[in-house]
């Protein structure tokens, strides 16, 4: 599960590879039901060791997972821990503005 600052911080380096975000992206894109390592190689037009690698540098983010359908390899976002990165980005969001803005009209109302 992501709910630390180191692992947060582990999830956002493997997004900031121009590759891995182009791949994670596609994934978020597909929903639950993933993408095939072969359709991800043929959009993205790379090898399957170099995919490989940044496949497996999402999953050790635990930001992927994979399932196996038959032959076929398909590779799934874990939602979860994506929520997760964006409500710990987000969670304190503009947070001293708002007491700013409480100071100023606190400050404001006792001038009248």
């Amino acid at each position: 599960m992501i709910n630390n600052v180191e692992t947060i911080a582990k999830a956002l380096k493997e997004l900031g590879h121009p590759t891995r975000l182009t791949i994670f992206k596609r994934l978020v894109k597909s929903g639950y039901r993933g993408v095939p390592v072969g359709i991800i190689m043929e959009e993205l037009n790379i090898p399957a060791s170099t995919l490989s690698h940044h496949v497996s540098s999402l999953a050790s983010a635990k930001l992927i997972k994979q399932r196996r359908e038959g032959t076929t390899l398909y590779c799934v976002v874990e939602y979860h821990s994506l929520l997760k990165v964006i409500t710990f980005l987000q969670e304190e969001c503009c947070i001293d503005d708002e007491v700013s803005e409480y100071n100023e009209s606190e400050t404001s109302e006792s001038n009248i």
